[in-house]
């Protein structure tokens, strides 16, 4: 079963896919999800209530549309283009994440999102 989440910043609706992981399960098990986001570079992200270890294909640089866990800072993370710490075009997150979905379609459509607005993830379909 392909499972599937709307993310919903302001008036910027997008799709995921969510990939088969201890991660992705746990994500759609606290749905729905609001939290006000912050931006960093080309990331999206904001703490969610839910506490998940680091997975052992953790990654330290993502592609763009991703999304993933940062567990140090219990956050969901959208990735759509470089952060402060990349080199080149290269799209490196803070530290490790778990990445347990993909964005269907643009993920730059997340360049228009501001700081502090809030977000809402719920399940799609």
């Amino acid at each position: 079963m392909e499972r599937k989440i709307k993310i919903i910043v302001g008036n910027i609706v997008a799709e995921a896919y969510l990939f088969n992981t201890s991660t992705a399960h746990a994500i759609w098990n606290s749905l729905p999800l609001e939290s006000r986001c912050n931006l960093w570079g080309d990331e999206i992200y904001f703490t969610i209530p839910l506490s998940h270890s680091l997975e052992k294909d953790a990654r330290e640089i993502v592609e763009k549309g991703d999304i993933g866990y940062w567990p140090q800072g219990t956050a969901f993370c959208i990735f759509f283009g470089p952060t402060p710490i990349s080199k080149g075009n290269e799209i490196r997150p803070a530290s490790a994440v778990n990445i347990f979905g993909k964005v269907i379609g643009d993920p730059t459509i997340f360049k228009q999102v501001s700081s502090d607005t809030l977000v809402r993830v719920e399940t799609a379909g």
